[in-house]
């Protein structure tokens, strides 16, 4: 419920001095009530008037108007948690500064900084779309990094906007928060340093990699020549290349020849192999000059290119690397050119011995970087790079996943090795190949020759010149982008000639080779090696008329067995032909497939050998070609399921959608998919029928494309015999989906291969049938499906699976389809929930299925679910929760069980718990199911049940939990018990939070706290005479709740204590059961830290006022007097134990305490406790004495016994007389250390006296002797004792006396109370008379000052 109003936020402090006057501070938000003459009455907390010029007015909204309204306002949801945000920030970054964490302290300031520049750029509102989705996603990322840091609450969020917890389901919450924590886990400090870096922490497929690579020069001595630098992808474990060729040329001083055209230097490698460390970067470098380094300059012009080294790096090294780094890489030089082909191979290997340094000073300098992403991607986070230029160098072959409207015709042929004769030469030949790509009509096609990308194409080709060899290899890869058009009788020419050294230098054409790109039939050259023929020609030869030539054969594999001529002509030239092409292809069969109408005699075969070609070569035509192979249906659509192939779906559809014209097609579909389907349960070998009913999708999508092409075109002619056709494909469906299979039968796997495919099915069917009939065709099929779940068999899991895709699909979120499938949906989920199988899976389903409830205003669901349909689901949820939680307790995280639970409980009205708790058999079967849910509310409310971070969570838990509670009170104890737990969860102590998150809270849902303890106050009226089944049980519980330190609830727990002090009165004449447990419990609690003095002066002003008129009214203000001493003695005793004060007051404090619970309440466990705490302070302060007296109290409670004693404290299960004993031997210990032996030879005696029947005395005598030895020996010191007293009611309770006289220490007290005396050796005490100023609100104490004496 939304209201508009004006709301306002201060810009000024305005002090309110004025009449009337509301003081403000700068960022508070207020509520106009009225404007008047330069001032404004506002609302807030309080009501006043202040000037208008100290206020910016803003729009608002007011959601839930009433107590619990909450103001928002009329602004982007992201603009109002970033200042909401940074107003925590603030007050928290200055205690960092206090706290001395410098190194979050300027962190954060630097991002607040950050996060103010973001708002701004948001609130001017002149970025684009996509700019202020990215500053948004920004901004966000930083919020929840501060809030990590300094440990705030974990945000939901949806679109980068908080998600209000009540206007969407507990399911889909978790879901959020589960995914914001994941998210929030994986951040780190280091995650706010740059772009650049956050981009890497983001996961991506294995296919979306690109290397970018910036050429910036190379390092060497100056060898005057020009350079050319080729960059390739290579794969080390199968020895190929993985791409082109990035080509970029350099000058005589190493750098980039075109360094204004960025594009020639830049390229971006596309990585797709999943084994990415595997791969290298392969650098080849060549220089165009002088045959040999030793030649003269200006020899001759011509210029030839010859190697000059290599260098590898391998791209694992580049996946460590944070950033663009700049690598200098080594260059290599082969001993030998003859293995200039295989150097890199070398070099992976390591084989020294092959090659050497180019140069000490030799080094390449190239930028590289690994970058995460499709192309479109990278444009859009790397905007810089392709603005300024940048090539894209394509891999060798198609994509790992072939995209629709993927055009490319390349054809990439490898120069790789030729075998010549001398010719006459004395020496070997210099052989260069110059190579052409030709049209039909023999003119050389322009631009069309690319030796790599980065430099533009060229007419031709000039291979590296390898000195003097005769068997040149030389592995030299060039691309032929020639236009598809252009390919049918076009060819390849390669020119061979000689480089001559000497004269002028000339190159001299001695012989030639080509192959055509297109076979006569339409098939393109066959990839792989081609051994070419060598035709010799002279030096003067044309080669200008390729009709002369074309005629000749050009490969030696081609050639008739009786042409021995050229068989046996020893020169050949080898090259390796691939062909990357979307348009034409080398496979025959797919030609005949494609020309069926030309040679309809050949359409069986074709089909037949159609399922043996490869993918790739369907995929490419498919786009083209798609009705002509329309009769191979069920393969083609089953190789779309190849996520190689899956881009293609699109394709398909678009097929079906636009250009299929079969309107006579679904009656033989639907015939013979219902052939196949009947033959399912008889069938022995059923590979092929499960290959038909996987490709179900397609086949239904041209079913129903068909009739409805037929429909248009006869009005809608014969439609009831589709119905009845339809229906009894379903039949047939339903009946062998029925069939009972134990175990992994052929059948079962049939039946698990139509059911992953059976959800994709129904939005074909809705094209024809109404939503009630499709879901009708669902609900029987699902509905034949066995319920019985058989252990160990697949097919229970693919049966979820499918429900899971049902429910997930829109048919389902449609109401009217939606009360139509819940039922069997819910029967099918039973059964598994029931056998405890696939939880995970089950859980998915139920959250899919809560996520659809909404609520309307009134509160009631939106939704047709009876209580009784959901009413075991609700049971087994909470089973499933009860278990996880009390069976597996490891679990850190909660499982989605938890949300459903909560989910369901939270759209249940008081009509559904009324079904829910009459629809029990007996009261044992509620009262069971009543436990097991307040079990599971206990587990929920655990701090370690969610994250400390999700608050939201645990407020929606809560408000669940105090809503449900109201309906479900039967089992009183155990109602009683979760409520308690619940008012106590850190979570619901305001106290404890900031002001705007405690004021967030109230705003939306108010003090839980209060609520639940009015529940408990109306709960506890409604026992009557039970109440004293609960007491004196509950009295620690609720005096628990008393002690949290919230006024209202205190003010309505505490009467409760009367009413228990009354009806114990009735039944038993006293209430000493209700002090004594008071008491034990009011000693643990305050001990906690809890309570204060606001509570001992109200537990005592309300129960005194309720006891006025009581007939016991005597004996009860005993008890509240009682116990109200007491809370004052712990509370003094609570605040000496602090850390600071001093051990005289703390020792003070004690002794007070024990005498109380000695004298006053005689609890004799509670006084020996504190005697210990005191024995323990003393010997912390190194009072041995003192401890030694103090134990001794202890001791003399005891008797020399055999009476079994209980383990307590730190001592064991054991008799009387052995724990008498040990208290002994410890006092007389610490009477030695503190130099009083004289005492402990007294209680030696004793000992003595009861070892007497028992033992030896060689030990004792020998203890004895030692304490002699030191009265004789050793020198002590002699106590001073000076009185100190206390004045006045504002010292603490202990130090003060109600008698004027004087309280001597503990020890003379200790010794007074025991009969002890001091011997006059030193540790006798003498006790001054007491000052005549001591009054009765004074104490005295007495300190003692040692002084040197000699014994």
């Amino acid at each position: 419920m939304y209201a508009f109003l004006l709301f306002v936020a201060v810009l000024a402090s305005f002090r309110g001095t004025v009449q009337h006057g509301l003081p403000l501070e700068i960022g508070d938000t207020v509520q106009i009530l009225e404007k008047c003459e330069g001032t404004v009455q506002v609302h807030r907390c309080n009501i006043g008037i202040f000037p208008t010029n100290f206020i910016h007015l803003k729009n608002a909204h007011v959601k839930n108007k009433g107590q619990f309204e909450t103001v928002l306002p009329v602004e982007d949801t992201v603009i109002t948690e970033m200042t909401s945000t940074l107003r925590d920030w603030g007050a928290m970054w200055k205690q960092l500064y206090v706290k001395n964490e410098g190194d979050l302290f300027h962190r954060l300031w630097h991002v607040m900084n950050e996060i103010l520049d973001l708002r701004r750029q948001v609130l001017v509102g002149h970025l684009t779309h996509d700019r202020m989705r990215d500053v948004k996603q920004h901004i966000t990322a930083r919020l929840d990094w501060g809030n990590e840091q300094l440990g705030l609450d974990l945000v939901p969020r949806r679109e980068f906007s908080m998600v209000d917890p009540d206007e969407i389901s507990v399911t889909e919450l978790y879901r959020l928060v589960s995914k914001r924590s994941t998210q929030h886990g994986n951040n780190s400090a280091d995650k706010i340093t740059s772009h650049r870096h956050r981009k890497k922490d983001t996961p991506v497929p294995a296919s979306t990699h690109h290397l970018f690579v910036h050429m910036k020069s190379l390092m060497s001595a100056n060898i005057g020549e020009e350079l050319e630098v080729y960059f390739h992808i290579y794969d080390g474990r199968e020895n190929r290349p993985l791409s082109e060729r990035f080509f970029v040329r350099l000058n005589k001083s190493g750098l980039p020849k075109s360094p204004e055209k960025t594009e020639r230097q830049c390229t971006l490698f596309v990585v797709s192999s999943p084994f990415l460390t595997m791969l290298l970067f392969n650098f080849v470098i060549l220089y165009s000059g002088r045959m040999g380094a030793g030649e003269k300059k200006n020899v001759c012009s011509v210029q030839y290119r010859r190697p000059f080294g290599c260098a590898v790096v391998s791209i694992a090294d580049l996946l460590t690397a944070d950033s663009k780094d700049d690598h200098l890489l080594k260059v290599y030089a082969c001993n030998t050119e003859s293995e200039w082909f295989q150097i890199h191979e070398n070099i992976i290997k390591k084989a020294n011995s092959r090659y050497n340094l180019s140069g000490s000073n030799t080094g390449l300098s190239v930028a590289l970087q690994l970058l995460h992403g499709d192309i479109e991607q990278l444009r859009r986070e790397y905007m810089v790079l392709f603005t300024r230029g940048v090539s894209i160098t394509r891999k060798l072959g198609f994509s790992d996943v072939i995209m629709p409207g993927e055009m490319r015709n390349d054809l990439y042929i490898t120069l790789e090795r030729g075998e010549f004769e001398k010719g006459g030469k004395s020496v070997a030949r210099n052989v260069e190949i110059t190579v052409y790509a030709l049209d039909i009509d023999g003119q050389i096609l322009k631009s069309q020759v690319a030796a790599g990308s980065g430099e533009p194409g060229a007419d031709e080709y000039h291979s590296l010149v390898l000195y003097h060899n005769n068997s040149p290899r030389w592995a030299e890869q060039i691309k032929l982008p020639i236009p598809v058009d252009m390919f049918r009788g076009s060819h390849v020419r390669f020119e061979f000639r000689h480089c001559s050294t000497k004269d002028k230098g000339e190159k001299k054409l001695f012989g030639y080779s080509f192959v055509p790109l297109m076979q006569e039939d339409g098939r393109t050259l066959p990839d792989g090696i081609h051994e070419l023929i060598i035709h010799k020609c002279e030096e003067n030869t044309s080669l200008a008329d390729c009709s002369r030539y074309l005629k000749l054969p050009f490969s030696k594999a081609n050639l008739p067995s009786n042409n021995q001529t050229l068989k046996g002509i020893k020169e050949s030239f080898w090259i390796t032909s691939f062909l990357c092409s979307t348009k034409l292809t080398q496979n025959g069969d797919m030609l005949d497939l494609l020309k069926w109408r030309a040679h309809p005699e050949r359409i069986n075969d074709s089909l037949s050998k159609l399922k043996e070609i490869d993918g790739s070569e369907i995929s490419v035509v498919l786009q083209r070609y798609g009705l002509k192979v329309f009769d191979s249906l069920v393969h083609i659509i089953n190789l779309l399921q190849d996520s190689k192939f899956q881009h293609f779906k699109p394709v398909m559809d678009t097929y079906i959608e636009s250009h299929f014209a079969g309107a006579l097609s679904y009656r033989d579909l639907i015939k013979v998919l219902k052939w196949y389907v009947d033959r399912i349960v008889d069938a022995e070998h059923q590979d092929h029928i499960q290959q038909v009913l996987k490709a179900s999708e397609y086949i239904f999508k041209y079913i129903i494309q068909s009739r409805r092409l037929f429909s248009l075109a006869t009005g809608g002619q014969h439609e009831e015999e589709f119905r009845v056709c339809i229906h009894e494909l379903f039949m047939s469906i339903r009946f062998f989906l029925s069939q009972e299979n134990k175990g992994i039968s052929p059948v079962a796997q049939t039946q698990a291969v139509f059911l992953r495919t059976f959800p994709a099915v129904y939005g074909e069917l809705l094209k024809i049938f109404t939503v009630r009939e499709v879901a009708g065709f669902i609900r029987e099929t699902l509905g034949s499906l066995p319920t019985t779940v058989q252990a160990d068999c697949p097919l229970e899991t693919v049966k979820l699976q499918c429900i899971a895709k049902t429910v997930e699909d829109q048919l389902y979120i449609n109401p009217e389809s939606r009360c139509l499938l819940l039922p069997v949906v819910l029967r099918l989920l039973q059964a598994h929930m029931q056998e405890q199988r696939d939880q995970v899976m089950c859980a998915r389903i139920l959250t899919s299925m809560l996520s659809l409830i909404k609520k309307e205003e009134n509160g009631t669901a939106v939704s047709n679910i009876h209580a009784q349909t959901w009413k075991p689901k609700l049971r087994h949820v909470t089973a499933a929760v009860h278990q996880e939680y009390e069976e597996q307790l490891h679990s850190s995280m909660p499982d989605e069980f938890v949300a459903c639970l909560l989910a369901l409980l939270r759209q249940m009205s008081d009509r559904h718990y009324q079904h829910m708790l009459q629809g029990f058999s007996s009261k044992d079967d509620l009262r069971d199911f009543l436990l097991q849910i307040f079990t599971v509310f206990r587990i929920l409310i655990r701090p370690e049940m969610f994250p400390k971070d999700w608050t939201v969570m645990r407020l929606v838990t809560n408000n669940v939990i105090i809503t449900t509670v109201l309906y479900l009170s039967e089992v009183w104890d155990s109602y009683f018990y979760l409520s308690v737990i619940f008012i106590n969860q850190p979570c619901l102590q305001l106290e404890s939070f900031s002001p705007s998150k405690r004021k967030k809270i109230l705003e939306k849902y108010g003090d839980m706290r209060v609520m639940m303890g009015c529940e408990i106050f109306s709960m506890w009226q409604n026992l009557g005479e039970h109440k004293l089944n609960f007491i004196p049980a509950m009295i620690g519980p609720f005096l628990e709740v008393t002690l949290v330190p919230q006024p209202d609830l205190r003010n309505v727990m505490i009467p409760i204590f009367h009413d228990m002090m009354d009806w114990e009165q009735r039944r038993s004449g006293n209430f000493k059961q209700v002090e004594s447990k008071l008491i034990d419990k009011l000693d643990s609690l305050m001990s906690e830290g809890k309570g204060d003095e606001t509570y001992r002066e109200l537990f005592n002003s309300i129960l005194l006022k309720k006891i006025e008129r009581e007939t016991w009214r005597e004996s009860g203000i005993s008890l509240i007097a009682t116990v109200t001493r007491l809370m004052e003695r712990l509370l003094d005793y609570r605040d000496c134990m602090k850390l600071g004060e001093v051990d005289g007051k703390k020792i003070g404090c004690t002794v007070s305490l024990l005498n109380f619970y000695k004298t006053e309440l005689n609890k004799e466990e509670m006084y020996i406790r504190y005697i210990h705490k005191l024995y323990d302070l003393h010997l912390k302060a190194q009072n041995y004495t003192e401890a030694s007296y103090t134990l001794l109290l202890y001791d003399e409670l005891l008797e020399w016994s055999d009476r079994p004693l209980r383990e307590f404290l730190n001592y064991p299960m054991q008799s009387e007389w052995q724990r008498k004993e040990f208290l002994h031997l410890t006092i007389v210990q610490n009477f030695d250390r503190g130099k009083c032996w004289e005492n402990g030879i007294i209680l030696c005696r004793e000992l003595a006296d009861q070892y007497e029947s028992f033992y030896d005395y060689r030990n004792l005598s020998k203890m004895r002797a030692s304490l002699y030895d030191k009265i004789m020996d050793q020198q002590r010191l002699e106590p001073e004792f000076f009185r100190v007293g206390f004045y006045g009611k504002k010292f603490p309770f202990f130090l003060r006396v109600r008698h004027n006289s004087c309280v001597s220490s503990l020890c003379a007290a200790a010794m007074t109370t025991s009969g002890w005396k001091h011997s006059s050796s030193g540790c006798s005490t003498s006790f001054p008379t007491p000052s005549p100023c001591s009054t009765s609100t004074s104490r005295t104490r007495l300190y003692t000052r040692p002084r040197h004496s000699v014994s």
